[in-house]
């Protein structure tokens, strides 16, 4: 079992010697734990309830304690934009809120955000919405003026976030 041992410690790097009796139980523990770490931060697909199939994305993945949410604009359950633009960054939130809720996350997970509008002009009317949803700490954000988003979409918003205690859900 120690040849064993031995082995796995040689590997990594390290040279062992009879002064390294006591440590090798700390060097086996190190060695399973860090072999088994890739296992433990898998990427997990999330789409919540509702989603299309077949789409060549996910809504968002969740790695570890950290939810990378795609970009999302404000198609209602019917497909539908609606016509008022702080209506269609509600609706934009509320799509982010049904990923969240899939992963056990909240709005107060978020680290990062991402914005991008066809119209700059409507950066504060967008902001009159976003910050009923994102309390301070606020998490960090770009805006970024776009030409164009799919369909008739007038925003996207892409969230990264990361919670200490992930609350997936079973």
């Amino acid at each position: 079992m120690v040849r064993e041992y031995v082995t796995s410690v040689r590997t990594i790097g390290i040279s062992y010697d009879a002064s390294m009796s006591k440590k090798l139980p700390l060097i086996a523990a190190f060695c399973l734990l860090s072999s088994s770490l890739p296992l433990c931060a898998q990427k997990k697909p999330v789409n919540p309830p509702g989603t299309p199939p077949n789409r060549p994305f996910s809504s968002g993945i969740l790695f570890g304690d950290t939810l990378y949410v795609s970009g999302i604009t404000g198609t209602d359950a019917s497909g539908k934009m609606p016509e008022r633009f702080e209506d269609e960054v509600k609706q934009t939130l509320e799509n982010i809120t049904k990923v969240f809720t899939e992963a056990g996350f909240t709005f107060d997970d978020a680290v990062a955000v991402q914005v991008y509008l066809t119209d700059m002009t409507l950066f504060s009317q967008m902001n009159g919405v976003y910050t009923t949803y994102f309390k301070e700490p606020r998490p960090t954000r770009t805006t970024v003026g776009v030409a164009k988003l799919v369909g008739t979409a007038r925003i996207e918003i892409t969230v990264t976030a990361r919670s200490a205690k992930t609350k997936k859900k079973k």
